[in-house]
C-alpha cells in the first residue's frame, strides 16, 4: 500500500498538501480486487476455475450443435466472431498456456429443442472448457439458453492467435425472466439498421426483451395495413415508416439473437390538469366516439399478426384530462355527472377483452391503475391476463401494484430512465435564462439527474417487498425516451448504462457475501465496454483510460 507523489518545484506547498489531502482521502491504494483474469458480463451465477490458464484454439475450430431454425444462424455468427475477433483486453489476462492440443470442438447439447422463445422460458446453460484439448461441453435446456452459453463463451476467447480460458466450469441462469430495453421511435425515428444493432447488443448482454415504443401523439410510423392512413399521415415522412416487412426482419432478427420483440402501441395517447398534453404534439382518443373502437380493433388486430409475442403492451399512460375536456361529446358527458375515469373505462372495456381475445397478455403503464384522477379499478383489469409497468415513485409505486396482486416490470425514472439530465426540450424556455448564481437544480430535466451506471447497477427492483410479493416482480426495463435522442446517440446513451442492469437483473449486484459489488464491478464493466465498442457498438466511457490500466486506483475510499 502507499502513493507515490511526483512533486514540481514550480508547485506552492500549498497545492502539495491540497493533493496529498485529496489523495489520502479519495483514491485508493492499489490493491487488487478478487477477479479472474477474463472476466464474462453479465457476471455468471458460478465461475469456478481453480487453476486459470489458457488453451490455445484451434484455427480448425468448430461448433457442434443440433439443427435448428435460430440456434444454427447464431452458432454460425459466433464461430465467424469466435475465429476473427482477436479481442485485445485492456489488461492483458496473465495466463500461463497449457501444453497440451489446441481446442478444436465446443459441442452443444440441447434438452428441449422445440422450447419456443416466450416469457419465462428456461435460459440456464452450463459450460465446461478443460485444460486437455478436449471438446469444451456447452449444456442447455433450450436454444435460447445456449445462445446464452454461447455469448460467454466468445468473452472467454482473446488475443491473435486466438486462445481461451480453459480448465473452468461455470453454471448460469438469470434472477428475473424479463430483462429489457425501451426505445422510443416516435419522438424521433431510427432506421431499422440501428434497431438492428440494438438488438444485437441487447442480447450480447443477455438482456431478452425489446419494448418497441413504436407510437405515441407525435408520430405513427407503423403501416398499419387495413389503416393505411395512420402512418400515411402520422409518419414524418415517406423514409420514416416502419412496413410490415420491416416489422418481420426486425422480429426474426431478435428470434435469432433469442430477443423478444414486445410493441406498444401507446393508447389512448397522451396528467397535468391545466394542459392538453403531456408535451407537444397534442392528441388522444376519444373514446365515446364508435368510430375509435374500429380504428382501434383494426391497429391491434394488424399489430398482434405482424409481432408473435405472447406480450402486447396498449400503453395508457399520461392521460390529460384537459385533451378530453374540450371535445364537445365529452363536455356533455361531464355535465350529466359522468367522470374522466369512467371514460376511461369505457376505453379499456372496449379494448382490453379484444386483445385477450387475440391470445395475448396486456402489459399497462402503471398510471391506468395508481393514477389518483384517472383510472380504472382493479376489477376491469384481470390479474391474470394485465401485467403493470412501473415508472413513478421508485419502489413505491413497485409495491403499490404487487399489494393489488399484479405482476410488475420495473422502469422506475429514478433509476431506470436513460434519457433523464439532458435538460429540457422546448424552446423559448426562460429557465435557461436566470442570472448568474442561481440554482440550476436538474437543470429543466423532469427525472434529472442524469442516471449514472453505478445507480442503476445498485437499485434492487424488489426492494422493500416481502419474498411473496417479489414473485410477482417479473424483471425490469431502462428506457429510452426519445425527445433528444436519435440513431446518432442512441448507442452512447443506452450503453453500458444498460449493462449495468443486466448483470443486475442476471446475477445480482452482491457478492456471495452479501455486499454490493459495485466496486469491483468497475474494472470488469471498463472491459467489457471496450469489448462492445471493438465490435462495433459506440458505447460510452465510463473512466478514463488510465483508471482501466491501473485497476481499482480511482475508486473512492469512505473513512470512518
Amino acid at each position: 500500500m502507499g502513493c507515490s507523489i511526483i512533486t514540481f518545484p514550480s508547485f506552492s506547498h500549498l497545492f502539495i498538501s491540497t493533493l496529498l489531502l485529496l489523495t489520502t482521502l479519495y483514491i485508493t491504494p492499489q490493491i487488487s480486487a478478487v477477479r479472474y483474469p477474463i472476466d464474462v458480463w453479465p457476471k455468471p451465477t458460478t465461475f469456478h476455475w481453480p487453476q486459470p490458464q489458457a488453451i490455445t484454439l484451434s484455427p480448425e475450430f468448430t461448433i457442434s450443435a443440433p439443427p435448428h431454425s435460430y440456434l444454427t444462424p447464431a452458432v454460425h455468427r459466433y464461430l465467424r466472431q469466435i475465429l476473427t475477433e482477436h479481442h485485445l483486453p485492456l489488461v492483458t489476462p496473465l495466463l500461463n498456456l497449457t501444453g497440451g492440443p489446441p481446442l478444436t470442438t465446443l459441442t452443444i447439447i440441447i434438452s428441449d429443442a422445440a422450447a419456443p422463445l416466450t416469457h419465462g422460458v428456461d435460459e440456464s446453460y452450463s459450460l465446461t472448457v478443460p485444460s486437455t484439448g478436449a471438446s469444451a461441453v456447452l449444456n442447455a435446456e433450450t436454444p435460447w439458453g445456449a445462445m446464452r452459453g454461447l455469448e460467454t463463451f466468445s468473452q472467454l476467447v482473446y488475443a491473435k492467435p486466438a486462445r481461451v480460458a480453459c480448465g473452468l466450469y461455470i453454471s448460469d441462469g438469470p434472477l428475473f425472466p424479463h430483462r429489457g430495453i425501451m426505445l422510443d421511435t416516435a419522438r424521433n425515428y431510427y432506421g431499422v439498421e440501428d434497431l438492428l444493432r440494438l438488438i444485437r447488443t441487447i442480447s450480447m448482454n443477455k438482456l431478452n426483451v425489446f419494448h418497441w415504443h413504436i407510437t405515441d401523439s407525435h408520430s405513427f410510423p407503423l403501416v398499419v395495413p387495413s389503416e393505411p392512413e395512420m402512418a400515411a399521415k402520422g409518419a414524418y415522412g415517406e423514409d420514416m415508416k416502419y412496413t410490415a416487412a420491416d416489422v418481420k426482419r426486425v422480429v426474426e432478427y431478435g428470434m435469432e439473437h433469442g430477443v423478444r420483440v414486445v410493441p406498444e402501441i401507446d393508447m389512448p395517447d397522451a396528467e397535468w390538469t391545466d394542459r392538453l398534453a403531456a408535451e407537444p404534439g397534442t392528441g388522444q382518443l376519444n373514446p365515446l366516439n364508435p368510430k375509435t373502437y374500429e380504428v382501434v380493433k383494426n391497429v391491434v388486430r394488424d399489430a398482434v399478426s405482424m409481432f408473435p409475442d405472447q406480450f402486447y403492451h396498449a400503453g395508457a399512460d399520461e392521460i390529460t384530462p384537459n385533451c378530453w375536456k374540450i371535445d364537445p361529446s365529452i363536455q356533455t358527458f361531464l355535465s350529466n355527472n359522468g367522470t374522466l375515469s369512467q371514460i376511461l373505462e369505457m376505453f379499456i372495456n372496449s379494448t382490453l377483452p379484444y386483445i385477450i381475445s387475440l391470445n395475448r397478455t396486456v402489459i399497462y403503464w402503471e398510471d391506468v391503475l395508481l393514477n389518483a384522477d384517472v383510472n380504472v379499478p382493479s376489477s376491469l383489469l384481470p390479474r391474470e391476463n394485465v401485467i403493470l409497468q412501473s415508472w413513478n415513485n421508485g419502489p413505491n409505486n413497485t409495491k403499490r401494484i404487487v399489494d393489488s396482486g399484479y405482476r410488475a416490470i420495473v422502469s422506475s425514472s429514478d433509476f431506470y430512465y436513460l434519457d433523464c439530465g439532458h435538460g429540457d426540450f422546448t424552446g423559448n424556455n426562460s429557465l435557461y435564462n436566470m442570472p448568474p448564481g442561481s440554482d440550476q437544480g436538474n437543470g429543466g430535466s423532469w427525472c434529472g439527474p442524469f442516471k449514472t451506471w453505478q445507480t442503476i447497477y445498485n437499485y434492487d427492483i424488489t426492494y422493500g417487498l416481502t419474498e411473496a410479493e417479489a414473485k410477482l416482480v417479473i424483471g425490469g426495463e431502462v428506457a429510452l425516451w426519445s425527445e433528444q435522442a436519435d440513431s446518432t446517440v442512441m448507442d452512447s446513451r443506452i450503453w453500458p448504462r444498460a449493462s449495468a442492469m443486466a448483470e443486475a437483473l442476471w446475477s445480482g449486484n452482491r457478492d456471495e457475501t452479501g455486499k454490493k459489488r459495485f466496486a469491483e464491478a468497475t474494472d470488469r464493466l471498463n472491459e467489457w465496454r471496450y469489448r462492445m465498442v471493438t465490435r462495433g457498438i459506440g458505447a460510452e466511457p465510463i473512466q478514463p483510460l488510465w483508471c482501466i490500466k491501473n485497476p481499482g486506483m480511482c475508486n473512492t475510499v469512505h473513512l470512518a
